[in-house]
């Protein structure tokens, strides 16, 4: 064990353990109660995690901080598949469905959306096009993209959730993700402020990821800080300095030197994406 992690949200004491050949770091005991953790509260930046308010984003998507998630996202996507009208995007753990209507309505693609959180009172507009778990089974080898933005540090079986998205990639397609990079600290994992024992129960190395994504039917790449990474970044270092929209100030900086220089510290973009064999 590496030690144990004090919950803020949750009063208890989380241990952390780490696999000494992948690096993959886990918390053993992760709280049972799902429903507690992703209720209304977590939606409204109240819950476990200070740093989302997903209400405001999907009340302010014309002024959120998080559209440069999204232009980033599909930018990075863009530059590996070509996307049409007749793409099947699966943004799998859609929150509530920002990204799924960012593509809908900037690309015109077929753009679904999958969450096993509460926020499916978010996510009427979506329609036929907001799968359930029960859905998914009528779905398998439908989607040309999935993408799976800040999910899998909260699924307790990572390998379990990825050959879930590899059965609903279509054979060639397409896997981009996000999660944190533990590596950079690797020897002071329980001072990093993305540990957030209550939900955030995986943390990841490239090295995990590598051996995962190739385990679970995948052929790994790594492109570190691919175009519209910079987008990422950007909405990162705004979320973590507490600011919600967008200005004219932030606007005015260099962000194409900016994330690049927070990227060498945090290596986000180190991590692979996947390529379903």
């Amino acid at each position: 064990m590496v030690g144990i992690s004090k919950g803020k949200y949750i009063l208890n004491d989380f241990h952390l353990s780490r696999c000494k050949t992948c690096h993959f770091a886990f918390i053993t005991n992760p709280h049972q109660d799902v429903g507690a953790l992703y209720g209304s509260d977590y939606y409204a930046g109240k819950g476990a995690d200070p740093w989302v308010n997903y209400e405001f984003e999907l009340k302010n998507p014309d002024t959120t901080i998080r559209q440069y998630e999204w232009r980033g996202i599909t930018r990075i996507v863009l530059d590996c598949v070509p996307v049409s009208e007749t793409t099947r995007w699966l943004d799998f753990g859609c929150g509530t469905g920002g990204l799924v209507r960012y593509c809908r309505d900037n690309l015109k693609c077929q753009a679904f959306g999958y969450d096993a959180g509460d926020g499916h009172e978010h996510l009427r507009d979506l329609g036929r096009n907001l799968l359930t778990e029960k859905d998914l089974a009528a779905y398998k080898e439908s989607f040309d993209v999935i993408t799976a933005i800040e999910v899998l540090e909260h699924v307790p079986d990572p390998l379990a959730e990825l050959r879930l998205i590899r059965s609903l990639l279509k054979p060639g397609g397409f896997f981009f993700f996000t999660t944190g990079n533990a590596q950079p600290f690797a020897d002071k994992i329980l001072e990093w402020r993305y540990l957030i024992p209550e939900i955030h129960i995986s943390l990841y190395e490239p090295a995990s990821l590598e051996t995962a994504l190739k385990m679970t039917g995948f052929r790994p790449e790594f492109a570190p800080f691919p175009p519209g990474f910079d987008d990422v970044m950007r909405f990162k270092i705004l979320k973590n300095l507490h600011i919600s929209t967008t200005a004219v100030w932030e606007r005015m900086l260099p962000w194409n030197i900016l994330s690049r220089v927070a990227d060498r510290i945090y290596k986000l973009s180190h991590h692979p994406r996947g390529w379903a064999v």
